[in-house]
């Protein structure tokens, strides 16, 4: 097959700028050929280079005691203790998800697994964070429909709990829905695998399944806004197999245990390109490639079709030539491709041959070190407007507004697809709070959650960026956790717009000083720019997945609320109503700042609910809907009613920060409100449970119809 003539158009499709392919003409010293041009365009779209974000990513705090691998891994690793380490990673698959909701959410799952093994842990819980249009516009049914089936049917058949993760509406994401999928895994201390190649003349491996032209120009579709032509975009959608998927993290952990591994990199965005080039760039060392070994299997395929295929279930390994035999009988067990398909070598060359025939002859360390890197214009987002007037609320009218709404309503229409008890480790399960999931074997658990509340972002990146943070930390230490650390999935829309690139920069400078305020490091992460459709972008939405520990199971706070426990506020309510859930679900109004957020009072406030969990029966923190919406949560869990001291609206619903409240009996919450006073914080009796009714003040209400409607709303929206 002839390969067609570089032109401008043809640069432009691969997503390269003309000073882009400029860069690749003087790097050379040549014009690329079509294989070539295609490796440059994955190696330089946004999604693999960063080229638009690194700047700032580099401004995160990364480190700490606890942190045995951040940032530049398949997926971070940290320190649990006894030996042993938790591996996770979030990651987006946001324009696959909107174009093919199934495959493309689907195969977000399976490619963050392998992210989890790649690195020796086996994944023990997997969240997701999905956002969405509004219930009305005619693409939002198919696609929540599509993206939940696509979740639960890749990773019910893989085998790991679905433990946590939250679902949001908003007409930002009519036309670019998002999908951020996190998994967590555990490993040795002392037995993480990683991906820089080592040795002179030492094996490439090709393992797992065979190669198709699925996915072929995924990662450069990804860095792209879509326009009119998204129909056409659908053959770059990848199409997983969660039982392969399964063999391969089987056959490659039995294959770490061997001692043949020298590194190992997941084929994900990008496939065969990224891997052999982070491989070879990490280690200092060139790879060639001999194409006709790589199993395939479709017809024909061209060495362009096979360099930028992004089929599913893929790895790619340096291995140790003496137990070649040994690495190879475990991959034959399990049914799973195991062909050496290349070599590393001392010089600096990205060799591709395919039937004795030079495809690509490349610099190496250009490939990924040359990337471009730009410092983009941006501007501040202004200071927004205050607050307007706001009119007298009935209090169980607003109540009924946001567990009305599919937002905060309860979303176990999506969870019940998801099998959150394999394993048989699965303490808690989503939608009462952060996940926990035991660590097999010992009196160890560990907590997960994922948070961030775009409309906060969008009035205040800076604000919003801590809060996303704040709250993860909140949900945490809810049921007992101590944070340990985060992943960050970073969307946002065209960075090349001023306007964007500001809200992205204050979002990393709000993460950053809540990362470091509360000791929660950034330990892995993705970035996804450029969702947008026809000029019209997201709500910035910087997702905030956090893990914390559990020492000890006894310690977890998992009570639910009985008759007679008394209701305590731990946190001050000065009232904020700027972007509170009930502007926007009772009155449609989007109006003001985002609450502050003094991140030493959220680190006071969690060491305070930590010190007293023997006074706390149950816990939850304060973020949508204030007060009012915690409160009937527990109420609703329990089955119980709950009688609130206070029909403020502004007591009610604001949605200040560091907040939360605790059930607890009498002799509890008389411990704890000594023991607040002796550490100067902030606690207050703020109700009681007891009875079938919600009581705001002077309002009350059966509390049986408004359970119905909270657990309706949902899937008559969307279902």
């Amino acid at each position: 097959m002839q390969d067609p003539i570089i032109t401008p158009d043809l640069i432009a499709a691969h997503g390269l700028k003309p000073d882009e392919y400029e860069s690749i003409l003087s790097i050379i010293g040549r014009a690329p050929n079509f294989t070539e041009l295609g490796i440059f365009s994955a190696m330089w779209n946004e999604h693999c280079s960063y080229k638009s974000s690194k700047k700032w990513l580099r401004t995160l705090p990364t480190t700490g005691p606890q942190v045995i691998c951040g940032p530049g891994e398949n997926a971070g690793v940290v320190d649990i203790g006894d030996g042993q380490a938790v591996v996770f990673k979030m990651e987006s698959h946001n324009h696959p998800s909107y174009i093919e909701p199934y495959q493309g959410a689907a195969t977000g799952v399976g490619g963050i697994l392998r992210d989890v093994f790649t690195m020796g842990a086996r994944p023990i819980a997997a969240m997701n964070s999905l956002s969405f249009g509004l219930p009305s516009h005619p693409k939002t049914r198919q696609l929540v429909n599509g993206v939940v089936a696509g979740v639960g049917g890749y990773g019910n058949a893989f085998g790991v709990p679905t433990v946590g993760g939250e679902v949001r509406f908003d007409a930002s994401y009519n036309g670019n829905c998002l999908v951020n999928a996190f998994a967590a895994g555990l490993a040795d201390a002392d037995k993480i695998f990683y991906s820089a190649a080592s040795g002179v003349g030492m094996p490439v491996v090709y393992l797992g399944a065979k190669t198709g032209r699925d996915g072929v120009g995924g990662a450069t579709m990804a860095s792209a806004e879509f326009d009119d032509t998204i129909e056409d975009k659908r053959p770059t959608v990848q199409v997983g197999d969660p039982f392969t998927e399964k063999r391969l993290m089987e056959a490659t952990l039995e294959l770490m245990a061997t001692g043949a591994v020298i590194s190992i990199q997941d084929m994900g965005a990008a496939g065969l390109t990224c891997s052999a080039v982070e491989m070879g760039d990490k280690g200092g060392l060139g790879i060639r490639l001999n194409l006709e070994d790589v199993p395939q299997r479709e017809l024909a395929m061209t060495a362009y079709e096979m360099m930028l295929s992004e089929s599913q279930e893929r790895m790619l390994m340096v291995l140790k030539p003496e137990l070649e035999a040994e690495a190879r009988a475990v991959f034959v067990k399990w049914d799973l491709d195991f062909a050496i398909v290349g070599e590393t070598i001392a010089e600096d060359r990205f060799l591709i041959l395919h039937n004795g025939e030079v495809k690509a002859d490349l610099p190496l360390s250009k490939l990924a070190s040359s990337a471009p890197e730009y410092d983009r214009p941006w501007e501040p987002t202004p200071a927004a407007a205050p607050v307007g007037d706001i009119p007298a609320i009935d209090p169980i009218a607003g109540l009924r507004s946001l567990i009305g709404s599919p937002n905060y309503a309860a979303k176990s229409w999506v969870y019940e697809q998801y099998d959150s008890q394999v394993m048989g480790d699965t303490l808690r399960i989503p939608g009462a709070g952060a996940g926990i999931t035991r660590i097999h074997g010992t009196t160890k658990a560990l907590a997960f959650t994922s948070d961030v509340t775009p409309r906060y972002v969008f009035a205040n990146p800076v604000e919003g960026g801590k809060q996303a943070v704040a709250e993860a930390y909140r949900n945490l230490t809810a049921v007992g956790a101590k944070p340990l650390a985060t992943t960050d999935n970073m969307n946002f829309g065209n960075p090349e717009k001023p306007r964007i690139m500001g809200q992205f920069v204050g979002a990393i400078d709000g993460i950053g000083q809540a990362v470091t305020a509360l000791d929660m490091p950034i330990v892995s992460g993705n970035v996804s720019l450029y969702n947008e459709t026809d000029g019209t972008g997201i709500l910035p939405t910087p997702t905030i997945g956090a893990v914390g520990l559990i020492a000890d199971i006894t310690q977890i706070i998992r009570g639910t609320l009985a008759d007679g426990h008394t209701l305590l506020l731990l946190g001050d309510t000065p009232g904020h109503m700027g972007q509170t859930a009930l502007l926007a679900e009772h009155l449609g109004r989007n109006e003001g700042d985002a609450p502050p957020v003094d991140l030493v009072a959220e680190a006071a406030h969690g060491d305070f609910i930590r010190a007293n969990i023997a006074n706390i029966t149950a816990c939850t923190d304060l973020a949508d809907g204030g007060l009012a919406l915690a409160a009937f949560e527990m109420a609703e869990t329990a089955g119980i009613g709950v009688t609130l001291d206070t029909d403020d609206t502004a007591q009610l619903f604001a949605e200040d920060q560091a907040r939360y409240l605790i059930a607890a009996s009498f002799d509890q919450a008389e411990a704890l409100l000594t023991a607040a006073a002796h550490a100067g914080l902030p606690i207050t009796l703020v109700g009681k449970a007891g009875g079938d009714k919600i009581t705001f003040g002077a309002s009350s209400t059966p509390l049986a119809p408004l359970v119905d409607l909270y657990r309706s709303a949902f899937a008559d929206a969307v279902a």
